[in-house]
């Protein structure tokens, strides 16, 4: 098995952390309540260790906290590793990462893509699993008619909403930072 590092770092919605191997990006932690991100990352990731920043993570917390500045990075440049990863989920995460900054699809509309209009349900699933949230999007999906359905990620669909917001997604703009 690949060592993983582990590294903590600060954006402006706060402490993110981010876990790598050398084949690319295996988590990503939004924040939580100060010190909970490392425990959550280490629970996640109990071979890692905190060590220097590759090239490849350094470029990605750049981006990651570019983009929660509000701005437009291409966060589709950063290398994941989905070792592990089910292929059902792989397939998800790679429509959702095409969703365009500022702009939403539905569960039902990803299971369309998929070639499996039924899947809906299956794909929330899959997006509630996503290691990998920012850089695979899954705050921007969004339940029929538009409504937020859930969010994993500490602060559930407040912390969603944000985020759309932060994207000027339609309809997503009443909160700040």
């Amino acid at each position: 098995m690949t060592a993983t590092g582990v590294t903590l770092f600060d954006t402006p919605i706060g402490r993110c952390g981010l876990a790598w191997r050398a084949q690319g990006i295996v988590g990503v932690q939004l924040p939580e309540a100060a010190g909970v991100e490392r425990a959550r990352l280490l629970h996640r990731f109990p071979d890692a260790l905190e060590s220097r920043r590759p090239p490849n993570v350094v470029d990605a917390i750049a981006k990651v906290v570019l983009h929660l500045a509000g701005e437009a990075p291409d966060l589709d440049s950063i290398e994941l590793d989905m070792t592990g990863v089910p292929e059902f989920d792989r397939r998800v995460y790679e429509i959702t990462r095409a969703i365009p900054r500022g702009r939403t699809r539905s569960y039902g509309e990803v299971a369309a893509a998929l070639g499996d209009p039924g899947a809906a349900r299956a794909v929330g699933q899959s997006l509630g699993r996503n290691p990998f949230p920012i850089i695979i999007p899954c705050h921007r999906v969004l339940a029929a008619a538009g409504r937020p359905g859930g969010f994993s990620a500490h602060g559930g669909v407040v912390t969603k909403l944000r985020l759309l917001a932060l994207e000027g997604a339609p309809g997503n703009t009443e909160f700040d930072f």
